[in-house]
């Protein structure tokens, strides 16, 4: 039974942190741009592929210099 008295004022502090720490998340904006990283995934396999491209001409193709 004394058990019980030290592990129930804990498991309320541990949701009560788990609380505050969700709602201090939301405050500074965590959960704001949740398909953002979808997104981005994409757009950088996208420059990737355009960089590839780009030295697989070479750097001076183009540049013609007398």
């Amino acid at each position: 039974m004394s058990g019980l008295a030290i592990l129930i004022p804990v498991a309320l502090g541990m949701g009560l942190a788990g609380l505050g720490f969700f709602f201090w998340a939301m405050r500074n904006g965590q959960f704001d741009d949740l398909d953002g990283a979808a997104h981005r995934v994409l757009i950088d396999d996208e420059a990737e592929e355009k960089a590839e491209k780009t030295t697989e001409a070479g750097p001076d193709e183009g540049n013609e210099q007398p």
